[in-house]
């Protein structure tokens, strides 16, 4: 192999790298906007501004809290109607307490 068929085999090997990445973003993208769908139907706007914050600060967190909020919907648990910013509240600070754990140094 000479040297410009070395460099067209690599530059073949980022495009396809790059086209990967691409369909992956347009994939989270599709399942990040099909989640905010599915969150306005269930939340106030003060409790989906709450969550939302809350995914950028702890992702964990907000994956946790938005798996119980869709096993809170699919068991009927939320047809007195949305959740206010309170009650996601509430739902947040248990999730928050079930992971703390605290090493204090001696």
């Amino acid at each position: 192999m000479n040297e410009e068929e070395i460099k067209q085999k690599k530059l073949e090997e980022l495009k396809e790298k790059y086209l990967k990445q691409q369909e992956e973003a347009r994939k989270q993208d599709e399942v990040e906007s099909k989640m905010q769908m599915l969150l306005n139907k269930i939340l106030e706007e003060d409790a989906k501004a709450r969550i939302n914050n809350v995914r950028l600060v702890n992702p964990q967190l907000y994956s946790k809290a938005f798996r119980v909020l869709m096993t809170m919907a699919q068991k009927g648990y939320l047809q007195q109607g949305k959740l206010n910013d309170a009650q996601m509240k509430e739902i947040l600070m248990e999730l928050k307490e079930e992971k703390e754990i605290r090493i204090r140094r001696m």
